[in-house]
């Protein structure tokens, strides 16, 4: 079967042989019988983006993406990095992971919304998708209407975008999928604790759903502690199709496309 990780980080601890050697290993080790891994290496301010790109050039099956996590949003702000130099690569295939975290205090919210509403512009401008974290304290949903409003209307321009590890409720999952959303599930689909995100599940259709890692957090049940890498991916895809009722296999061939659809790999 083909799997397609639409969301992990790269920090160049190794280098990307090493790094794709390990994932075939796990890979292995699980005794899931995958033809063809796909990666999405996603960029959390200039730096990561840089290095994002550097290993999709060196990977096959391979895209990257580009942006500034809101933890980063002051940070940018007080040194704007040119984004540009990553325009015309043709493995860039996303502009993210940018959004609204009010979680932490990292970066002030209106410095966050400012950046988040800069790079949805990127995103219309060079006809890209967007991949957004939404992120708020518990039982609280400040960020996810702030980030509905500013997503309104980027959809309404013509935007496309996933809510990337999507840790919300059933009423806002449907807010973003009538936008057109896709949403990914991590690792915490298996974590005993997180019935919301299998809750989710019965409200998010299979043909809206991307599955990734957000290596190296959220390493999933077997292996919840670790470092997390593209390898563990079987067995996000494994738990979710449990929670759809469908075959690991029909799950991970629906979810493939749906990541080669939104980012036109």
């Amino acid at each position: 079967m083909q799997l397609f990780d639409t969301h992990f980080h790269f920090y160049g601890d190794v280098t990307p042989q090493e790094y794709c050697s390990n994932i075939k290993l796990a890979i292995e080790q699980s005794q899931t019988d995958v033809e063809r891994l796909f990666l999405n290496a996603v960029g959390a301010n200039f730096g990561e983006s840089l290095k994002a790109q550097s290993f999709a050039s060196a990977t096959d099956d391979c895209i990257f993406s580009c942006g500034v996590h809101p933890h980063s949003a002051e940070e940018y702000l007080a040194d704007r990095a040119d984004f540009s130099v990553f325009r015309n690569d043709s493995k860039l295939a996303a502009v993210g992971e940018l959004g609204l975290d009010y979680f932490y205090d990292y970066s002030d919210k209106r410095a966050q919304i400012s950046v988040f509403e800069e790079f949805l512009a990127l995103a219309l401008d060079w006809k890209l998708p967007a991949i957004v974290h939404i992120r708020d304290k518990e039982s609280v949903f400040d960020a996810y209407s702030d980030a509905y409003q500013i997503l309104s209307d980027f959809s309404a321009s013509g935007g496309r975008f996933v809510v990337h590890c999507f840790a919300g409720n059933p009423f806002w999952a449907e807010k973003f999928l009538a936008l057109g959303a896709f949403c990914g599930v991590t690792g915490m689909v298996t974590f005993k604790k997180a019935e919301n995100i299998r809750e989710n599940l019965k409200t998010i259709p299979l043909d809206r759903l991307l599955i990734e890692t957000d290596s190296p957090y959220l390493a999933p049940i077997p292996h919840r502690g670790k470092e997390n890498h593209p390898g563990y991916l079987v067995y996000v895809a494994r738990e979710a199709a449990k929670q759809y009722g469908v075959s690991t296999e029909d799950l991970a061939q629906t979810t493939t496309a749906n990541g080669r659809k939104l980012f036109s790999f």
